[in-house]
């Protein structure tokens, strides 16, 4: 039994990216025109890994990953602390946390690749579940 207080859960604002993804936007626009989503980042990072290009998925899904850790910071969390899929909003951040893992991985880099998994867990048993960490 943790007798540590677990911080309230985290969870961000609307992601106006979400309305120009659904509308079938192109995410690299999405993208530009919405910086700090972490959803438009994690989706290029998705294609980009889904198409082969491991490096280009890194990419994507580090500034995402950065984006996101921005906007929790910005919402009160404290660098722990739940960080539920359950909120949709949330759902960009925990996304590119995944497929950093994953391109992590695929480049060699196993301690980052582990980091990230861990983190992912710990912020979301439900996002690991989910995305099959």
């Amino acid at each position: 039994m943790n007798l540590l207080q677990q911080p309230d859960p985290t969870l961000l604002p609307t992601d106006p990216a979400v309305s120009a993804l659904n509308a079938g936007e192109d995410p690299a626009t999405v993208a530009a025109r919405f910086p700090a989503s972490s959803l438009a980042w994690a989706t290029l990072a998705e294609r980009a890994r889904e198409h082969g290009n491991t490096i280009e998925s890194y990419a994507f899904a580090r500034v995402g990953y950065h984006r996101g850790l921005d906007a929790l910071r910005r919402n009160g969390w404290k660098g722990h602390g739940p960080v539920p899929w359950s909120h949709e909003p949330n759902r960009g951040f925990l996304v590119c946390l995944h497929e950093l893992s994953l391109a992590s991985q695929a480049i060699g880099e196993t301690d980052e690749a582990e980091r990230t998994r861990t983190f992912l867990r710990d912020s979301s048993a439900e996002a690991a579940d989910v995305l099959g960490v």
